[in-house]
């Protein structure tokens, strides 16, 4: 079994793909906060998602693959789906995962500290 979104995540991060579908073609920033975040338990690898596409095939937000290096971007949610860490584990989504800054900070301090610290 691989991490499954709550229907509310799901229709949050979808909307959220509409508004910054709207803001790139303005030329506005588009900085919210992150909606889900999803890690490895076995490979150090973790992801901040603010935005799922409509058939949920593509998310965008913040990864730190665990390799000193955290970006923004975009991520493919069925490769996530298949991802296995060391042991065999799939990714998990963290159900007590309470954002408090923007996808932006989340990166910044990430890029500062070397790793992810969400």
């Amino acid at each position: 079994m691989t991490f499954r979104l709550t229907k509310i995540q799901r229709k949050k991060l979808i909307a959220a793909w509409g508004r910054m579908d709207a803001a790139r073609a303005s030329g506005a920033t588009f900085d919210p906060f992150p909606v889900a975040k999803l890690f490895t338990p076995d490979a150090g690898a973790t992801w901040l998602l603010a935005a799922v596409s409509p058939d949920e095939t593509l998310a965008w937000g913040v990864a730190d693959l665990g390799l000193g290096f955290v970006e923004i971007g975009e991520v493919d949610l069925e490769e996530l789906r298949r991802l296995r860490g060391r042991l065999g584990l799939p990714v998990e989504i963290d159900r007590w995962f309470k954002p408090d800054r923007s996808l932006a900070t989340y990166q910044r301090e990430g890029q500062a500290a070397g790793r992810l610290t969400a």
